[in-house]
């Protein structure tokens, strides 16, 4: 099981949500809405002889800001913690990651946030720490 794996994993389980744009590596240039994997951290050693590592994930979702209110209550929809568009169920709905992971789940998702892709729009995001567990 690759890093590569894993996050490609969570990108197919966030293209399960409809409009959606997953990304496992960050791009030059997303299509909005997008939800971008990056690698936080590994943690080695976590049971004997190797056989455990956790990795930590940000998903940082982001959605175009036309409207403030609209990308609000989008970024709402997202952070639900079930439904249709909720990232968390999205993300848990194949725990193993079509096999590259013992285990993932969404621990906590931050606050909203306006962010510049340096292509002069405005954005609104927020990141979701996601956490897989493989050997």
């Amino acid at each position: 099981m690759t890093i590569t794996e894993i996050r490609d994993g969570i990108e197919a389980n966030l293209e399960t949500i409809t409009g959606l744009r997953g990304y496992s590596e960050i791009p030059e240039n997303p299509s909005i809405p997008a939800a971008v994997v990056s690698l936080d951290s590994v943690d080695y050693h976590q049971s004997f002889r190797n056989g455990l590592v956790q990795y930590n994930f940000t998903v940082s979702v982001i959605v175009g800001r036309f409207n403030a209110r609209s990308a609000q209550q989008t970024l709402n929809e997202f952070a639900d913690n079930t439904g249709d568009k909720s990232i968390k169920q999205a993300i848990e709905s194949d725990r193993t990651l079509g096999g590259a992971a013992f285990d993932c789940v969404v621990q906590t998702m931050g606050g909203m946030n306006n962010i510049d892709l340096n292509d002069g729009n405005n954005y609104l995001a927020t990141d979701f720490n996601v956490v897989a567990y493989a050997n």
